[in-house]
């Protein structure tokens, strides 16, 4: 299987203390740079690091075109050794797919992130995103196949959804998740069909509540005030959101 040539980095050195997961334990909240179309690449990263940002995400990646093409992954996938902690997200459909991915990326990368929470019609049709909330097991097995194929103590494996109607099928789903194998589960706090709704926050407490993996909380966070207060509601080990122009004021 072809490397990403696009890199700048030799690859991380390895260790058996996970980067992510550790910022969990050390910190009250863990500042996380959301996944953007077009915005989350090598440049935006170095940029947002220098605002507080704990963590960031790249752009959420097309697993099955990435695998198959080297022009995909030159173009979706570059980094450099100050470009940590780094998770790659990836939309996949089957467990094959993410794992042939991730472990292409898994020497330059602190973790992989499966999303199951894009609501975008593109993405439920070809059985990415949140079309996925409604198969556990088949999420499961994702997360199991990659774990296998990986085998790395410092790698993470998360995943990020949104909410089911019925509150109890999305804890069902984050349980069944957490004994896959996952290292946190990020929670939208919106179903599939809200876009500006208020978020729930009371369903992201729920679900941090029936958890012992860490829980990190998207939706609505623009403010440093809104972090606070939502980890003062909710409980939440982290907070996901997005950097935009106005970086100085859009904190995490």
């Amino acid at each position: 299987m072809d490397k990403c040539n696009n890199l700048k980095s030799g690859g991380i050195a390895r260790s058996n203390i996970n980067i992510v997961e550790d910022l969990f334990k050390s910190k009250k909240v863990v500042k996380i740079c959301a996944p953007m179309v077009r915005y989350s690449k090598l440049a935006f990263r170095t940029l947002i690091r220098r605002y507080e940002c704990d963590v960031a995400f790249t752009p959420m990646i097309v697993s099955n075109s990435f695998v198959k093409s080297v022009k995909a992954r030159d173009s979706e996938f570059t980094t450099n050794s100050n470009d940590h902690p780094l998770v790659v997200q990836f939309a996949a459909s089957n467990s094959k797919d993410l794992a042939d991915a991730t472990e292409i990326i898994s020497p330059y990368a602190n973790g992989v992130d499966l999303n199951c929470g894009c609501p975008q019609r593109w993405a439920m049709a070809e059985g990415y995103g949140a079309h996925l909330i409604k198969k556990p097991e088949l999420i499961r097995d994702m997360v199991r196949q990659t774990q296998s194929r990986i085998n790395q103590k410092d790698f993470s494996i998360s995943i990020k959804i949104r909410l089911h109607k019925n509150i109890r099928e999305t804890v069902d789903l984050c349980q069944k998740a957490e004994h896959a194998g996952i290292s946190w589960v990020t929670v939208h706090g919106r179903t599939v069909q809200q876009r500006t709704e208020p978020v729930d926050y009371d369903a992201i407490k729920t679900i941090n509540d029936s958890l012992s993996i860490p829980v990190v909380a998207n939706g609505d966070i623009k403010f440093l005030e809104d972090v606070e207060k939502v980890h003062a509601n909710t409980g939440v080990k982290g907070q996901y959101n997005c950097f935009h122009s106005e970086i100085n004021t859009l904190l995490l």
